[in-house]
């Protein structure tokens, strides 16, 4: 078997196909390039430059490729951004989807993972969130998502195609240094820019329903969240592979924001306190993910604890900004 991964040179595409590739799966990666490094990618691994969106370069690269399976991570996936730029979301993050879906039936690949999120359940008011918990995103991001995994399993259906819609929760870590996240987009790198630039990290908002007043969140190391997409792609590849098949990847267990910037200043060494400031809108006060689907599922669960997400990933950080 071959998988094609698109966004392959990104922050979590690159720890997926180093996974897939150590576990003996053929892969090659597309990307774009505008968050991708190609450096990321191990040796042996081919990278083609381009986009979901181009549906003549799909074709190419499924049939050179003998392409069997695809892992489909390309996706713009910046919450605030999509409120501001709805139209260029729902073009790349669904039109791509459209685009390369129709390709994959074209070549009659019959395995598809796709890359989608806890944003899709909005702002749910339950302790553990289920897989059957109902859905109402607040962003256009979390829509776009939404929408993708209707389309993925619609095209499933239609050309026979098994799928694996995987819900992240909150991403952090990194499996080598030189694989972090390079972003300022998440709250682990937010903090950790923050105290680069001799500055208090910030929490937003202390008054929340929560027994520390702030948000309580899933954390999910980048390295487990790999290892859920090679677990996805064999549960496909089985002789009772599913048809369809929507998961939560988590840890079931939440971490207040105050605990995570504690827990980062104690790795840091700067345990200078946080400056409250106001809610930022729609953040739910907590997000928690049941798990016990993707392991009855998947034969999957997340090995590695949240010091451990902090610790390599400011390790990560220290190299890519010394």
């Amino acid at each position: 078997m071959t998988w094609l991964i698109t966004g392959g040179a990104g922050y979590i595409g690159a720890h997926v196909a180093r996974a897939m590739a150590g576990a003996g799966e053929r892969v090659v990666a597309l990307d774009d390039l505008s968050a991708g490094v190609p450096a990321r990618l191990p040796e042996g691994i081919p990278l083609v430059q381009g986009s979901s969106l181009d549906g003549e370069l799909l074709k190419r690269v499924l049939a050179e490729h003998a392409v069997t399976g695809v892992v489909h991570l390309a996706a713009r996936k910046q919450v605030g951004e999509s409120v501001a730029e709805p139209t260029r979301y729902y073009q790349e993050n669904v039109g791509g989807l459209a685009t390369l879906l129709e390709a994959v039936a074209g070549a009659g690949v019959e395995r598809f993972v796709f890359s989608s999120s806890a944003a899709v359940y909005g702002n749910p008011d339950v302790d553990l969130i289920t897989e059957d918990t109902p859905c109402a995103p607040m962003s256009p991001y979390g829509e776009t998502k939404l929408a993708g995994e209707w389309l993925v399993r619609a095209a499933g259906r239609a050309h026979g195609i098994g799928t694996v819609c995987l819900r992240y929760f909150n991403v952090a870590g990194a499996a080598a240094p030189e694989l972090a996240d390079t972003g300022v987009f998440n709250v682990v790198p937010m903090v950790f820019d923050r105290l680069t630039r001799d500055e208090a990290p910030r929490i937003f908002g202390d008054d929340y329903p929560t027994p520390d007043g702030t948000c309580v969140r899933d954390y999910i190391h980048v390295a487990d969240l790999a290892e859920a997409h090679l677990a996805a792609a064999r549960r496909l590849a089985a002789a009772d592979a599913p048809g369809d098949l929507t998961v939560n990847i988590g840890r079931g267990e939440g971490v207040s924001v105050r605990e995570l910037v504690t827990l980062i200043g104690e790795v840091t060494g700067d345990t200078r306190p946080a400056l409250v400031e106001p809610r930022r809108p729609g953040d739910a006060p907590r997000a928690v993910a049941s798990s016990a689907l993707a392991a009855a599922e998947l034969g999957w669960s997340a090995r590695r604890g949240v010091r451990e997400m902090v610790e390599s990933a400011w390790r990560g950080w220290q190299l890519h900004h010394a």
